[in-house]
């Protein structure tokens, strides 16, 4: 796919969140698929006439949405976001296109925190892809990190993927560095506070960033990772994260996986 054409489908995902705040449904009536539109989103009924219905209220709650980070692999477009929306939100939002429309959309929502123990926010950091030609690589990188650490397939290999004690961290509650994150987890587990990835649904890279989409548990509760990883060298050199817990079905207003 040539620049121009991802940059082509960024635009079009950026003019749909937009419309959100604007009002105006100009970008969804163009963009999203009239009939084909999957939403998976749980808390959100299916169909591009739900996403229509809700931009009153959306303009009229306030709604405000600034992309820092965009990626595009393939049909897929990642928009890293800070909303206004009852409050600030950090959203990943994954749009899957088809012949140019939107016809599938995924979400993770997280109530923007306060800094890292290392002074970071959860949304700030580099925003340019480089290394565009090692996306293979990174994505293979991340997935393998992701498996053999989340999932905990090979917990001895962690210090492998990273660069010494280099490591920025936008998790809110976890310091820089691999120490930073041996500390959370020994946090964790004081808490007897339950923490398990169990299934990798997606891994969606360009260049030097990599997302990974996985199924897990939160303190017993089912829950949504969404995981953002900047590699750099062939290390993992930067994380930011989305945690939303997973809706219990009487909850759900459409029927579709939330994965």
């Amino acid at each position: 796919m040539t620049s121009e054409k991802q940059n082509e489908l960024v635009r079009k995902a950026v003019a749909v969140l937009e419309s959100f705040e604007s009002g105006n449904p100009e970008a969804i009536s163009t963009y999203v698929h009239p009939d084909q539109y999957i939403q998976h989103n749980q808390g959100l009924s299916d169909g591009r006439a739900a996403m229509l219905g809700a931009l009153d209220h959306l303009k009229k709650i306030g709604t405000k949405v600034s992309v820092k980070r965009a990626l595009v692999d393939g049909d897929y477009v990642v928009l890293h976001s800070l909303y206004e929306f009852f409050g600030p939100k950090i959203i990943i939002d994954i749009f899957r296109f088809e012949n140019g429309l939107i016809v599938e959309h995924w979400d993770n929502m997280q109530e923007m925190e306060g800094k890292t123990p290392s002074n970071h926010t959860m949304i700030d950091g580099p925003v340019t892809i480089k290394d565009i030609d090692k996306t293979d690589d990174n994505k293979k990188l991340v997935k393998s990190y992701v498996e053999n650490i989340l999932l905990g397939k090979n917990p001895g290999l962690l210090a492998t993927y990273f660069d010494g004690d280099n490591y920025i961290q936008h998790s809110p509650h976890i310091a820089d560095g691999l120490s930073g994150l041996h500390a959370a987890l020994q946090a964790l587990r004081e808490k007897n506070i339950e923490f398990e990835y169990t299934h990798v649904h997606k891994v969606i890279g360009q260049g030097d960033f990599v997302l990974t989409v996985s199924e897990g548990l939160l303190n017993g509760q089912p829950t949504a990772f969404y995981d953002m990883f900047r590699v750099e060298k062939g290390k993992i050199a930067e994380h930011w994260d989305v945690v939303e817990a997973i809706l219990p079905a009487e909850k759900r207003k459409n029927s579709n996986s939330r994965f």
